[in-house]
């Protein structure tokens, strides 16, 4: 049985690793969702009912990956579906599709690591180094 995966159980995960190892779906390189329905989910995304949930997600994130603060995303912001979208609930039009609950921003890198399960694409916050300072990187 596949575990639902939700934003109320994500901002109890304290840090952005952790929250990509929930998040992890272990997909392969190449498959797509949709196949050859891929125009299905690019439909979706030019819709106003998705626009307007786009905006309240990154919102409520903070434009921040996987919104974990000090995480901000400089660059394009993605919204990570956080349970597989099918064609079937695009076209049935599902209300989880645009559903807060489960979605999540996430930078272009942390996706396709969501996806795929790489943890090398993943973009790590770098570390602040100070005078005088003896720790190793």
């Amino acid at each position: 049985m596949t575990m639902i995966k939700c934003y109320s159980d994500l901002i109890y995960i304290p840090t952005f690793e952790e929250r990509y190892e929930y998040l992890r779906l272990d997909g392969i390189v190449g498959n797509q969702t949709f196949g050859f329905d891929r125009y299905l989910n690019q439909m979706l995304y030019a819709t106003k009912e998705w626009r307007s949930c786009r905006h309240e997600v990154i919102i409520r994130d903070n434009g921040c990956d996987l919104g974990v603060e000090g995480h901000e995303i400089y660059g394009k912001i993605l919204i990570h579906h956080m349970n597989p979208v099918s064609k079937q609930d695009i076209l049935n039009k599902d209300p989880k599709v645009f559903d807060p609950e489960y979605l999540i921003v996430t930078s272009f890198n942390t996706h396709n690591a969501v996806h795929y399960g790489d943890v090398n694409l993943l973009t790590m916050k770098t570390v602040e180094r100070s005078i005088n300072d003896t720790r190793l990187w």
